[in-house]
């Protein structure tokens, strides 16, 4: 597609129209991503005109790595039995969130594989014993799939599991599983909960009075008009509940998985950007996008900046699944804090909500040792 017609499209959203999906469909077809960056920045702005981006303190805890479902994306899971199998005791989790607290952290996304043998009182026990101990630390746990994994064991529907993990203290849910939320793909790549149960763990979550974030992992097999339905069935949703905080799009990491062998063309910096700025124009019912330095790498994650993200994400104190499958980039609060500023913004400490976090002149920017 030309650069003018891009444009004419492009001029349309800056104008406040919906991008249809054959508009979507167009702008990823393009390779004219200037533009396109040009027009997600200005939206950018327009929805956060204080110039801050924001970033998290937290970590990411991964309460067990038993899984009764095989994703060949996955470098993590193992299956019940297996040698090196491991679930995090209370104590454990505690020390955790003990560190957490320590470096400035608000919270912890807790997540783990899907377990044949814990019902929905494991999970209620361990929010229960948490929040007691931790009044006011945020508790970030369970994607969709996991919850589905609940429904199974339980026989109890969505919003009914929902409401009672967020009595026992749940505060919001991540949006793990989603990969590419088109059947086509998923069944091709796991064996875990489809595109309508997704969607309607979501649903449930929201209903119950709930926040969650809605992701995007590319690049596992799927074709542009499998992305475009991704975007359309979250942004379908967000019309139904407005329950998304923030999207976050990242591409497959495929070292030490098993669909890293078979798939021959990776997602590039180019799509990657692409991917977020056309998510950024096409998403207009959602605040907030996420870059992804932990898969792009800090160099192209501050990059994405300016590409209509508007958040860094967490400085990850932990983080145990995407490393598994070969990202290993690290960072700390002053280098994001750094990375912000050199983009040209005001970095900014923010909590699971979005809510901006001001914490003592006197206590020190984390560093990583």
């Amino acid at each position: 597609m030309s650069s003018t017609n891009i444009q004419t499209i492009l001029d349309r959203v800056l104008a406040g129209q919906r991008m249809s999906v054959e508009e979507c469909t167009l702008l990823l077809e393009s390779h004219d991503i200037a533009r396109m960056g040009v027009a997600a920045d200005e939206i950018r702005a327009r929805r956060h005109p204080d110039n801050v981006v924001t970033y998290i303190i937290d970590r990411n805890i991964n309460y067990t790595n038993v899984c009764n479902v095989v994703c060949t994306f996955c470098a993590f899971y193992r299956r019940p039995g297996a040698p090196d199998t491991y679930v995090r005791t209370f104590e454990e989790i505690c020390e955790k969130i003990d560190e957490t607290i320590a470096l400035g952290g608000t919270g912890v996304l807790m997540q783990g594989g899907l377990h044949p043998d814990f019902g929905i009182e494991w999970y209620e026990d361990l929010l229960r014993s948490l929040r007691e101990k931790y009044p006011g630390f945020q508790l970030h746990c369970f994607s969709p799939p996991e919850i589905h994994n609940l429904h199974l064991i339980s026989k109890l529907d969505y919003e009914t599991i929902m409401a009672r993990l967020k009595a026992a203290g749940l505060y919001s849910l991540p949006g793990g599983g989603a990969e590419i939320l088109d059947d086509e793909v998923r069944k091709r790549v796991a064996t875990k909960c489809t595109t309508d149960e997704w969607l309607d763990v979501m649903r449930a979550v929201h209903r119950v009075g709930l926040r969650s974030t809605a992701t995007m992992m590319f690049g596992i097999g799927d074709r542009i008009e499998h992305r475009v339905r991704h975007l359309q069935r979250i942004r379908d949703l967000q019309d139904e509940t407005g329950g998304f905080t923030a999207f976050i799009p990242w591409t497959f990491q495929r070292e030490n998985t098993a669909l890293g062998r078979k798939i021959k063309d990776e997602p590039t910096g180019v799509d990657y950007l692409k991917m977020l700025a056309v998510s950024r124009l096409f998403l207009d019912n959602i605040d907030n996008f996420q870059s992804s330095w932990l898969t792009q790498g800090l160099r192209l994650g501050q990059v994405a900046l300016r590409f209509g993200a508007n958040d860094m994400g967490s400085i990850m104190i932990e983080e145990n699944v995407v490393s598994a499958a070969g990202a290993n980039n690290r960072a700390d609060e002053k280098m994001l804090q750094f990375l912000i500023r050199e983009a040209g913004f005001i970095p900014q400490q923010r909590d699971i909500l979005y809510k901006h976090v001001h914490r003592s002149e006197r206590e020190p920017a984390l560093q990583l040792t």
